[in-house]
């Protein structure tokens, strides 16, 4: 293992633990307002880098690489288009949410169905969270580092053993980062990482293209344009793992959920000290998506061009960064992924924790009329955390059991998730007297029908697009139970904003500029340029 691998991951860790610790502030998180939403006191640069950089993690830095290593860039779609889904948050949504004054997403469910259904769905959101978001950023965080630094090799042990101890040493540091600073301290984390993303974005690519070159950048750079294009085409067809047509049906969808219902993201926002500085931070986050290929992609390109073929292509970053980089360098790459993976994980944990005590706990001692000081609460929340967190590092191993690539199998458990609580949440925000009950038949309905699509019948339609059509049944069943059995007094709403929510007066142009230069991405990546 190479020493100076080593200093260069922890010059970088030690940066951020130092800068953390020193910035710690004398407060400590002895409420839950503070432990979950920071006193909602974050300015627009920690709203934009937490929505970042929890979205950005081990997950996708492995795994939309090793689908670029794969297919092509096609799948840079899914956090470059994001900007889209980000946008009409920022302008429809989070206003609303900041009006309501909520909490988190169950509680605008529990104002518009009803208690029942608010609580399904936190219950919902946790069984995401503890089966598949939280492991498979751990799992990730793992092969990354197995990749990067051979343990399996240097210690003589199985890659299954290896998995494992790293898995558990990630969760454990994970968990115990989470407990002691709540959210504050996982935004901070983000800033820092921020910084050192973007500089190891510039540099792995560099010393990718200077090794195909042999030393030569100009040369490496004409290899990756002239030789195997068609990994270089963002515009995919029904071949890819990504096809175009995807982005404008179940894609969107999965992004419109994720940006403005995913409990873990919109919490981020619903900490900001406004309106105008959370539509401030979602522009901030989707500048940073429209620049994240750069790690998250061109290093799947390199890697097309450096190894023939590999058995386990989720190794495809992780093995081009100890192949081409200097070991001062892959050891800082190295630290960014290992944060990146910290900050994800610990945002899971946080918003576990704030769905449980919020929406399920508080109201079981508020129905049992049991009294709990403040200090009881937020120890209540931390043991719950250590809960799930231990439940997710023995679930995260599985993963590597899984077929058909790491990140696709991200995506289509997602999809058990996501569509069907966006589904009743767009229906909500759109009608006033559809009841609870069509809410809990079109969630029934949507799962079941595909799971079965999923599990049972190939009907040969990619997944985005069967979410898409589930998502139209799903409304019109809605609609119809809406209209045989509505609301006996229609829904309104009721303000309780505890922000300021003037919106931001030129989110306007930014806008813009943030859609052109996602627009030039795609054309960029397409046979109209580079993939010719």
């Amino acid at each position: 293992m190479n020493a100076m691998m080593i200093a260069g991951f922890l010059f970088f860790a030690g940066i951020v633990v130092f800068i953390s610790w020193y910035r710690r502030g004398s407060a400590r998180v002895n409420t839950l307002n503070n432990l979950f939403f920071a006193n909602r006191s974050l300015g627009f640069v920690l709203v934009g880098s937490g929505l970042l950089f929890t979205n950005i993690n081990a997950a996708s830095i492995i795994g939309e690489n090793e689908l670029t290593y794969t297919n092509n860039m096609t799948v840079m779609a899914w956090g470059v288009s994001s900007v889209v889904a980000m946008l009409l948050v920022s302008e429809f949504m989070m206003p609303l949410y900041l009006k309501m004054g909520i909490a988190t997403t169950p509680d605008f469910l529990t104002a518009r169905y009803g208690a029942d259904v608010g609580r399904l769905v936190s219950v919902i959101f946790l069984i995401s969270y503890i089966f598949n978001l939280l492991p498979s950023v751990l799992y990730a965080g793992a092969v990354a580092f197995n990749g990067l630094y051979h343990f399996s090799d240097v210690w003589g042990i199985s890659y299954t053993t290896v998995i494992v101890v790293l898995v558990w040493i990630m969760g454990t540091i994970g968990c115990i980062v989470s407990i002691i600073g709540g959210l504050k301290a996982i935004t901070k984390l983000d800033i820092l990482l921020g910084v050192g993303f973007f500089c190891g974005g510039i540099l792995l690519p560099f010393f990718g293209l200077r090794y195909i070159g042999h030393g030569n950048i100009g040369n490496g750079l004409q290899q990756v344009l002239t030789k195997n294009t068609w990994h270089l085409n963002s515009i995919g067809s029904a071949h890819d793992a990504i096809p175009f047509g995807t982005m404008f049906t179940g894609m969107l969808l999965v992004n419109l959920y994720y940006w403005g219902t995913e409990q873990y993201i919109i919490q981020q926002v619903l900490s900001s000290k406004d309106l105008e500085t959370s539509q401030k931070g979602i522009a901030l986050a989707g500048l940073g998506k429209l620049v994240s290929p750069l790690l998250l992609n061109i290093p799947g390109i390199i890697a097309v061009h450096v190894f023939a073929n590999m058995h386990n292509t989720a190794e495809a970053f992780p093995r081009l960064v100890s192949q081409v980089s200097p070991p001062f360098i892959a050891g800082f790459i190295s630290a960014i992924v290992f944060v990146a993976s910290l900050t994800t994980f610990n945002a899971g944990l946080n918003s576990s924790s704030t769905l449980f005590m919020l929406n399920i706990y508080k109201p079981w001692l508020k129905k049992h009329s049991k009294p709990v000081t403040e200090k009881k609460l937020v120890r209540t929340a931390k043991q719950f955390e250590i809960l799930i967190c231990l439940l997710a590092m023995f679930i995260a191993p599985l993963i590597m059991f899984v077929k058909n690539g790491f990140y696709t199998y991200v995506q289509i458990v997602n999809g058990f998730f996501n569509v069907p609580i966006f589904t009743i949440m767009f229906i909500g925000f759109v009608t006033k007297k559809v009841p609870g009950v069509a809410a809990k038949v079109g969630l029934g309905f949507f799962i079941t029908c595909y799971a079965c699509t999923q599990l049972v019948v190939n009907t040969h339609i990619h997944f985005l697009h069967i979410l898409a059509i589930l998502f139209v049944l799903t409304c019109g069943l809605m609609l119809l139970i809406g209209k045989l059995y509505p609301m006996p007094v229609p829904y309104t709403l009721k303000l309780n904003n505890l922000v300021d929510i003037r919106p931001w007066e030129n989110r306007y142009y930014f806008a813009g500029i943030l859609l052109i230069l996602m627009i030039a991405l795609f054309v960029m990546f397409s046979p109209l340029i580079l993939a010719k």
